[in-house]
């Protein structure tokens, strides 16, 4: 079983190498540092080989791998929006990236733009966790805040709502006018293990923290591990408007609690 795993994994590898994107950000907990080729490592491996060959069906999977001290809990999720096939180019990048980036750690996670993936030694399934977030905003401002944050907040109330719901693959998306020639897009996602209430904590907990570190910017992105948040003035969902272009003026944040 191990060696047929292991097979899958190492192909999944080779065909991600031929569509590698960059991730958004990682993490690393250098707290759980573990021994290379010992038994959770392998683990970790399996539960890689797993995430990569069923999350692209459904678009998500949360599983775990291995007994006693070795098991490992595993979480993956593409983007509500996106199609099978970049689910799981996706998802082939996120696990040959994790392990190169925290080869060494039992909790990891990585971001992308279609997708995320997390394993911890430790079960998380379930629950809200914002304990580490990555910020994107863009630096220019908007040229009419009142009236901007005022729309901004409705679309999110509405967008929320769908996506506390599940039916939806736990997405919500949307847009608004803000003149006849100015539109603001905006997307929000849990992970699909949290409850309805649960999912409504983590995109509260992110929406409340554009006044923070995004306050009238004219786009932001909110990652973590629960939940995913993002606005801009240019449309970044399928489907795409390919007359507009995304801004190259955009700056990062990680912040830890």
């Amino acid at each position: 079983m191990y060696l047929s795993y292991k097979i899958i994994f190492l192909l999944f590898l080779c065909i991600s190498s031929a569509k590698s994107q960059d991730p958004l950000g990682e993490f690393c907990n250098k707290n759980t540092n573990i021994s290379i080729g010992g038994k959770l490592s392998t683990n970790i491996d399996k539960l890689l080989a797993e995430l990569a060959l069923k999350t692209p069906s459904t678009s998500f999977i949360a599983t775990s791998y291995g007994k006693d001290q070795e098991k490992v809990y595993g979480l993956a999720q593409c983007r509500g929006d996106i199609n099978t096939q970049d689910c799981s180019n996706c998802i082939q990048d996120a696990t040959r990236q994790i392990r190169q980036r925290c080869p060494n750690q039992a909790d990891a996670r990585i971001w992308y733009d279609y997708c995320f993936l997390r394993y911890s030694n430790k079960s998380f399934i379930a629950d809200v966790d914002t304990s580490f977030g990555i910020f994107y905003f863009n630096v220019e401002n908007v040229t009419d805040p009142e009236d901007f944050n005022k729309k901004l907040g409705a679309l999110m109330d509405q967008i929320r709502g769908e996506a506390v719901m599940h039916k939806e693959k736990g997405i919500g998306k949307g847009k608004s006018m803000l003149s006849p020639f100015v539109t603001l897009y905006a997307l929000v996602q849990c992970t699909r293990d949290l409850s309805e209430i649960n999912c409504a904590q983590c995109l509260a907990i992110a929406v409340n923290n554009f006044s923070t570190f995004c306050n009238n910017r004219k786009g932001c992105r909110v990652l973590y591990s629960s939940c995913y948040v993002r606005y801009e003035l240019y449309p970044f969902f399928f489907p795409l408007d390919p007359t507009k272009t995304k801004p190259s003026n955009v700056r990062k944040l990680i912040v830890y609690p």
